[in-house]
């Protein structure tokens, strides 16, 4: 299997949004930028270069009315 390369923002958000799945709380872009210790702004950028590589994935709000933004999913691997 081929490795992707990660810069360090990417390992950092990647790491977020699975410690965020592992304390079963729901990775929103702000709590990302939390655990990952980079700003809201900081974390679109990787979020966004982690979903094209295909390491997570962004689901919107299931809830009509609820909406509290997109979420983002880290995908398993084999």
């Amino acid at each position: 299997m081929q490795q992707v390369q990660l810069s360090e923002a990417e390992q950092r958000v990647y790491q977020a949004v699975t410690t965020l799945e592992a304390r079963g709380q729901v990775p929103y872009p702000d709590l990302i930028a939390e655990v990952s210790g980079l700003t809201q702004e900081q974390v679109d950028s990787p979020l966004h270069l982690l979903t094209e590589k295909g390491l997570l994935h962004r689901e919107d709000s299931p809830m009509a009315g609820l909406d509290f933004g997109p979420r983002f999913c880290a995908r398993q691997m084999a």
